[in-house]
């Protein structure tokens, strides 16, 4: 029997296709002691076809008890950029999506040495949060460094496609900013030729960071590699 902790639910739904990692190395106690002592006060609920199965639009305001900014974290990693946002705009609410559990246990460890109460955390698929999301919900959403699939028959599994990049757009409300990081320039030019066409503007694509940028890990790794990081912004049309 497997000695993981429970997090109350299986994030697993049956109903559509994932790729990637769930589990990586041995989870340290005091990171087993996050998941379950944590994350189900940070959980956002009616998300998962467990909780929802009937899939109906949930309430936002639920989420943080007030009607503050919502923003969005597809794929956190380690948690490091969520974190950094929560603490410089206290006044938002930030939910982050994150299937890999050895991410999730990281950033619940980086939420409590930072004593931020901003921040939503859906250890899961992205898609089942935009399924339950009403239309124009969400004020900015971030995808930093995602996992690049960068073999050529694996490009549709990347997050920048239709299929993910439509419910986005329908989530996202007017005028709201959209902001990838990548060091794939591959990554980069599928950005740049899918997410206008789910109804978004390029408002800049750069190799100089945000000001409110925080340097990751995975940055981190791509510098030292020789790697040049790309900034691209876009806003949702409407």
């Amino acid at each position: 029997m497997s000695d993981e902790p429970k997090s109350g639910f299986d994030p697993n739904p049956p109903r559509r296709n994932f790729y990637g990692r769930r589990h990586g190395k041995t989870l340290r106690q005091s990171q087993k002691g996050y998941l379950s002592e944590d994350l189900g006060e940070l959980r956002p609920r009616g998300i998962t076809v467990q909780d929802n199965p009937e899939r109906n639009r949930i309430d936002p305001a639920a989420i943080f008890g007030d009607d503050r900014p919502l923003w969005l974290e597809v794929g956190f990693g380690g948690g490091e950029h969520m974190v950094h946002m929560a603490a410089t705009y206290p006044d938002i609410g930030i939910i982050g999506c994150e299937p890999f559990i050895n991410g999730v246990a990281m950033l619940l460890g980086k939420i409590r040495a930072a004593g931020v109460e901003n921040v939503s955390v859906h250890p899961g698929d992205a898609r089942d949060l935009m399924d339950v999301l009403p239309d124009a919900s969400i004020e900015r959403a971030f995808l930093m460094y995602p996992d690049p699939w960068p073999k050529a028959r694996h490009h549709r599994r990347r997050f920048v496609t239709p299929e993910h990049l439509i419910p986005l757009a329908r989530v996202m409300r007017p005028g709201g900013i959209f902001r990838v990081a990548t060091d794939i320039p591959d990554y980069v030019r599928q950005t740049l030729e899918e997410v206008p066409g789910a109804g978004f503007d390029l408002v800049s694509e750069t190799p100089v960071a945000w000001d409110d940028w925080i340097s990751t890990r995975y940055e981190q790794k791509a510098l030292r590699e020789g790697r040049v990081p790309h900034y691209v912004t876009f806003r949702r049309q409407g």
